[in-house]
């Protein structure tokens, strides 16, 4: 009888069982050897520690309770000193505090991810190499939106622009500031407007997001230029940026707020909101929806729909109209070929 192959699933799964068993730690904190409860803040998540800043700015590397579903980066926590480091660790986190906010993104086999959080602002990191894309703007200003964090819209790399193309770019730009979004162009290669992206960054904690290749690790070398992160050149063959940052981080600058770097993220996928979710994450619908002629409007050819007609009358960006239907479609193709993995 021949033997039953298994499935990708089902191998990935062996592998990551077996990864969990051989890496898992031998060392097991007694309640004796440990200090009393203190406050501390996640400035970097690896994956099976945390190192926690406490209000001196002294720095420790913590395990986590077994208890605790996820620890991002940004999270308020509770933890305790250990008597003494072993084998590199220094306390143990117990609990995690109320988030103030959360940013997540949905994972293939994972479900859905926690990034960060208690974010005060969302940058928006996008570039005229490989292309400037409105359609991946739109995408992540959804997650905005649905996260109900502010966001900043930055174009990097608009030294390699021409007056004639800058032009063209700040009138794709002005369709967001139409609808009360903040939009800056720079450059961290000539340093040009970055004085006004500190400006930006000195309120509150922000994180950077965006594909990668748009330079989000060479924004990072400028500001802290002590970090000196990895930067990876834009592939000749694919056209996409080469993933830099492995781990997520906190900084703390110099001119006042905190910076989170993460992961470079090629496509920041929707399935895992709804629709309606979707629909809602386009702030210049809102007063025009429930309007509709019919109440299960696809906002298509329908007659009677407020949306199209607003777009018909200008009122609403066709571009970002037809952003919001490629998203949707996307959506739900996304959706399908998720199905398809997990069943195969």
């Amino acid at each position: 009888m021949s033997k039953r192959r298994l499935t990708q699933n089902q191998q990935r799964r062996i592998q990551s069982n077996h990864h969990k068993k051989i890496s898992r730690p031998t060392i097991e904190w007694q309640d004796e050897m440990l200090g009393d409860l203190q406050h501390g803040l996640v400035v970097t998540r690896h994956a099976k520690h945390a190192d926690v800043e406490t209000a001196s700015g002294e720095i420790f590397r913590c395990n986590l309770r077994r208890t605790l579903k996820n620890v991002v980066v940004g999270d308020c926590v509770s933890w305790r000193l250990g008597s003494e480091q072993l084998q590199g660790i220094s306390g143990v986190i117990e609990a995690v505090h109320p988030r103030q906010n959360e940013l997540t993104r949905p994972d293939y086999y994972d479900g859905i991810k926690v990034m960060a959080a208690n974010i005060d602002q969302i940058i928006i990191v996008s570039a005229v190499l490989p292309t400037l894309s409105l359609n991946i703007i739109d995408r992540y200003l959804v997650i905005c939106e649905a996260a109900q964090i502010p966001a900043l819209i930055v174009l990097n790399k608009v030294d390699l622009l021409s007056e004639d193309e800058r032009q063209a770019v700040q009138q794709q730009l002005a369709i967001y500031e139409q609808i009360g979004y903040q939009t800056l162009c720079l450059s961290a290669e000539t340093g040009e407007n970055m004085a006004t992206l500190d400006r930006y960054l000195a309120q509150g904690t922000s994180i950077f997001v965006g594909q990668s290749g748009v330079g989000k690790s060479s924004l990072l070398n400028r500001l802290l230029p002590e970090v000196n992160a990895q930067t990876g050149a834009v592939s000749e063959i694919s056209g996409l940026g080469q993933h830099t940052t492995t781990a997520s981080r906190l900084y703390h600058l110099s001119q006042g707020g905190n910076l989170i770097d993460s992961p470079g993220i090629r496509e920041f996928g929707l399935w895992h909101l709804d629709a309606e979710q979707i629909t809602a994450g386009y702030r210049e619908f809102q007063g025009l929806l429930g309007g509709c002629k019919f109440r299960d409007c696809k906002h298509k050819q329908d007659p009677g729909c407020r949306l199209r007609e607003a777009v018909e009358q200008g009122k609403i960006s066709a571009v970002r109209f037809e952003n919001y239907h490629r998203l949707i479609e996307s959506r739900e193709e996304t959706k399908s070929q998720r199905h398809f993995r997990l069943e195969s």
